[in-house]
């Protein structure tokens, strides 16, 4: 069983890498439809319309003009989620975004950091990088 190093992780906006990236995460939804009848013992569903949402936090970097700068709320992105690393082979999810939150937390006696929402709008689609 293969394990990885979140170390290794990265984010693009198309082909530019984001920089001082902290975390992200990616979440896939599938909505269902209840088609349980009267008389079912059990409820039954059928399967609709997925969705996906995400989130970026990141060291804020005022100097990164095609990656940070370019996630303005409301910007619709071509975004590359490289969980394991863009290296040959490695596992990646892509897909276009619409960014929907942009925030920036300033701690007295820490590193200011960025954090940016998204949401999918259409599939997200997992492939290999080649």
């Amino acid at each position: 069983m293969a394990t990885h190093h979140g170390n290794d992780g990265s984010v693009a906006v198309g082909a530019n890498t984001v920089a001082e990236i902290t975390e992200f995460s990616v979440n896939e939804t599938g909505e269902t439809a209840d088609d349980s009848a009267m008389g079912d013992t059990a409820r039954s569903h059928k399967g609709g319309k997925v969705s996906w949402t995400g989130i970026l936090s990141c060291w804020w970097d005022e100097t990164d003009t095609d990656g940070q700068e370019a996630l303005t709320v409301g910007a619709s992105v071509t975004l590359n989620l490289y969980p394991e690393g863009s290296g040959s082979g490695a596992r990646y999810a892509t897909g276009t975004a619409t960014i929907t939150e942009v925030g920036v937390t300033t701690p007295q006696d820490g590193i200011v950091t960025r954090s940016f929402s998204f949401q999918g709008n259409g599939a997200l689609t997992w492939d290999d990088v080649s």
